[in-house]
């Protein structure tokens, strides 16, 4: 047992620990332990780096005098390797969100907390920098190009090497100049955390602390944004990104005048960076220390790389192709074909009944399409189908079909998008007619189209009485 803990818990509490239960850790080399007693519960701390529990001590006395909410820090030992600081409890952010992260569907309650935290974010990086000695910072006082270029070949040698891709070291560091340049160019006296993410916010009476903030230094406030939404396992929306980048931006709005369509360019900067900068922590804690959390989050970290690469980074060519080969990998696109959308698109005469889903799901979507006026009622247009122009041509000048698959497209639209944000597999959207030969085939001809081209998604499209069969296969989600 940690004696010298125990003896700083006595000095500052006047009375003995009791109970010392030491605490899960994560990534660091840092050890937590509980100590309580009767009357007082504390939280003691032990690390291999004085500095480092130097920098965590003073900037949290600090941040607290600026009406900050971290933990109070009390006492440490004469070699600064043991400290003891305020319990917050056990409820960190990263599980009161748990329900939303595994599901991909946030609850009010999950967005209210997020909401709450990250319009917290600029009183750190602002008030937080008022008075601070970034000197104190560690391991530097200040994000820098030496510091980028150490998380950049930190990607480099701990995650790219050991996938075993072959790439021109020269050309690489050429694109890796390139984005120091770009993240250097809008340089600010505010407090980057660093590591501000959900694991790093814990929750008490309702209200977030910060806490894990000792490697934090002067920077630009992009990086915290970029760290806090696109953390691998948080498994956040596009559609909660936006809502929270929104909640950040009018918070930030009180301490700096902000143009935000340049803030949301100079985001996508750092989003790849960090990135980058998060494989390479989880090849080297994961793949050399052997620690499963951090092998486990790897899927998720490539599958926000994919997500990015998808929005293009020309200003990183080489970069960009080598990404591209490492997404590709069978490793990792094995994982992410698990859990791809794929729509089954049919036509079909109701006198020959409903097609089944083969998927086992149970079905999806079945449209009645008879309704619609029929050109089936003309002899002129027997030997045509809903793909001929024929009768593509009647169906859009009579213009039902038209209101009708404008109301398909919204409800289906809304399944589609969220059966990929909750890593479904499959859907069935089938359009029945009298002889499953006109208003039926135009309608789920346009509708595997429209899905395809939108969501990006394969779609298999069958026209049953035709014999005819169709595959629309995915782009990119």
């Amino acid at each position: 047992m940690d004696t010298e803990l125990k003896s700083l818990f006595q000095k500052y509490a006047g009375q003995q620990a009791t109970d010392v239960t030491e605490l899960p850790s994560s990534g660091s080399n840092r050890r937590y332990f509980r100590l309580k007693n009767n009357t007082i519960s504390l939280i003691g701390v032990r690390g291999t780096l004085a500095a480092e529990n130097r920098a965590f001590y003073e900037m949290a006395k600090h941040f607290k005098k600026q009406g900050i909410n971290v933990p109070d820090v009390y006492l440490h030992s004469n070699d600064w390797l043991h400290y003891i600081q305020e319990d917050l409890g056990d409820t960190i952010l990263f599980n009161v969100i748990q329900k939303g992260r595994l599901t991909r569907v946030f609850d009010q309650d999950e967005k209210k907390i997020l909401c709450k935290t990250i319009r917290m974010l600029p009183s750190i990086q602002f008030k937080g920098a008022e008075g601070l000695d970034f000197d104190m910072c560690f391991p530097q006082p200040e994000f820098n190009e030496r510091s980028i270029l150490w998380d950049l070949n930190y990607f480099k040698y701990c995650f790219l090497k050991s996938t075993g891709i072959d790439f021109q070291e020269n050309l690489l560091e050429d694109d890796f100049a390139k984005m120091v340049k770009a993240l250097l160019c809008n340089k600010t006296n505010t407090f980057m955390y660093r590591d501000f993410q959900s694991r790093n916010v814990m929750i008490k009476d309702d209200e977030p602390y910060f806490i894990d903030f000792q490697g934090g230094r002067k920077g630009p406030f992009y990086y915290d944004v970029a760290s806090f939404l696109w953390q691998a396992k948080a498994n956040f929306t596009e559609e909660l990104r936006k809502q929270l980048i929104d909640e950040y931006i009018e918070s930030l709005k009180k301490y700096t005048n902000i143009v935000e369509q340049d803030f949301h360019n100079q985001l996508q900067h750092f989003v790849l960076f960090r990135t980058l900068q998060v494989l390479g922590a989880y090849g080297f804690r994961g793949y050399f220390e052997k620690k499963p959390h951090f092998i486990q989050s790897v899927p998720f970290a490539i599958d926000n790389l994919r997500s990015l690469l998808n929005q293009g980074y020309n200003e990183y060519p080489y970069l960009c192709e080598i990404l591209n080969q490492l997404t590709n990998l069978k490793q990792f696109s094995d994982d992410i074909k698990k859990h791809t959308l794929e729509v089954h698109v049919c036509s079909f005469a109701y006198k020959k009944g409903i097609p089944n889903d083969a998927s086992g799901n149970g079905g999806g979507y079945v449209f009645d399409c008879r309704a619609i006026n029929n050109p089936g009622k003309y002899e002129r247009y027997n030997q045509f189908t809903g793909l001929d122009e024929p009768v593509i041509k009647y169906l859009e000048e009579d213009g039902e079909i038209i209101a009708f698959l404008e109301n398909v497209y919204k409800i289906v639209d809304s399944s589609v998008n969220r059966y990929i944000n909750r890593k479904f597999t499959n859907l069935m959207v089938c359009f029945g007619c009298t002889g499953g030969q006109h208003r039926s085939v135009y309608a789920a001809q346009h509708l595997a189209t429209h899905l395809n081209e939108k969501f990006g998604v394969k779609v298999n499209l069958v026209h049953r009485e035709q014999n005819i069969e169709q595959t629309f296969e995915a782009k990119n989600q």
